[in-house]
């Protein structure tokens, strides 16, 4: 093995830097649970500034404030609608069935994104038979949708529909900041027809835990609650939320950074015999293998021999993301390295055509 390795498995390998890592050790502390954490207080309120919401609650990890917005809007035999590619409904274990007895319904989007014309004829009839549809999912920006942005115009179209039929939207925001980033839009415009958003600190911000839920008092409140039931009582939580702090500070506007950088090993990768890229819109790189070179598991264990570590996403999927703890010279040197593993041949390799697909 060689006696380095370039992590682009997923912006949730970041550590915390030096300074986030200071701030920790000065974080002044109480109890969350009272409410007497004043750096906690500090982070809730100023992500109501930042997203245009009444209230927050911080939480452990994104799955959890997810569902902890779920459990807000719904009610045990209530459905929520999302796109098949969603976070919610593949890569948080059955939690809104498992957690408050709400089945989702997957519709087909396009690159992870629904719109109005998806939605239309879904809501199911008022009919003791049948599940209430309550609730729509977003994600911005979609994950194994491809790390597309949610177009401003979708959002406002699907709230307006959404309030129309008395439905809420809930949108997971894990790298809302990207698309921040990406779109030029402020975060309160972005989540101005939703009705509660989950932001994680721990991806492309570089925070070792932690995320968000907004929403209305209401809203919140019920969260709050469903937080305590779900094992998430906090306490001396302000160590984590003064690495939130931080990040809103020095971390959002070098996500430009991890943009360039994954436009750059795309297109250091686009010409590989074999190999199918599609651009990046964020810090995200989705590209496909040719099934006459071999699947993605074994390109992917290839990689690892060499000190390049890139997830399946699919039989023959790849995704690629870069963070703040590789540079330019780190995927470029990437990309040579898949280039010479490809050249090479990897199919002898042991890998079934399902691994352990990229998740966060």
């Amino acid at each position: 093995m060689p006696d380095f390795c370039i992590d682009l498995r997923s912006d949730t390998v970041t550590k915390p830097t030096p300074g986030m890592r200071e701030a920790m050790a000065r974080a002044e502390v109480g109890d969350d649970m009272s409410g007497e954490d004043p750096t906690v207080n500090r982070l809730e309120a100023l992500c109501c500034e930042i997203l245009g919401k009444e209230a927050a609650v911080f939480a452990c990890s994104g799955t959890q404030s997810n569902q902890m917005g779920i459990r807000a809007h719904c009610l045990p035999g209530d459905e929520l609608l999302i796109d098949v590619t969603g976070h919610i409904a593949n890569f948080e274990a059955g939690g809104p069935a498992v957690l408050s007895g709400v089945s989702c319904r997957t519709l087909q989007g396009t690159n992870g994104i629904l719109d109005v014309t998806d939605l239309e004829g879904k809501i199911r009839a008022d009919n003791q038979h049948l599940c209430r549809t309550q609730l729509i999912c977003v994600e911005n920006t979609t994950n194994t949708g491809g790390g597309r942005v949610y177009p401003i115009e979708n959002l406002e179209r699907i709230g307006t529909w959404a309030r129309q039929h008395g439905l809420k939207v809930h949108m997971d925001g894990a790298r809302l900041f990207n698309a921040v980033v990406a779109s030029g839009r402020s975060p309160a415009e972005i989540c101005a027809h939703v009705d509660t958003v989950s932001v994680c600190f721990s991806k492309g911000l570089g925070c070792p835990m932690g995320s968000i839920l907004v929403g209305s008092k209401d809203e919140i409140y019920r969260a709050r609650r469903a937080r305590k039931q779900f094992g998430g009582a906090l306490r001396q939580a302000g160590i984590v939320a003064a690495a939130a702090l931080y990040a809103l500070e020095h971390n959002v506007n070098r996500l430009q950074e991890d943009h360039e950088n994954a436009r750059a090993f795309a297109a250091a990768i686009e010409d590989i015999e074999g190999i199918h890229v599609q651009a990046p819109e964020t810090n995200l790189v989705f590209f496909d293998i040719d099934r006459e070179l071999g699947n993605a598991s074994q390109l992917s264990a290839k990689l690892k021999e060499h000190g390049v570590r890139i997830n399946p996403a699919g039989p023959q999927r790849m995704r690629a993301c870069t963070h703040l703890d590789v540079n330019r010279i780190d995927v470029l040197r990437a990309a040579d390295i898949l280039a010479e593993c490809v050249r090479s041949g990897f199919a002898h390799l042991a890998g079934a055509s399902t691994g352990p697909y990229a998740r966060g």
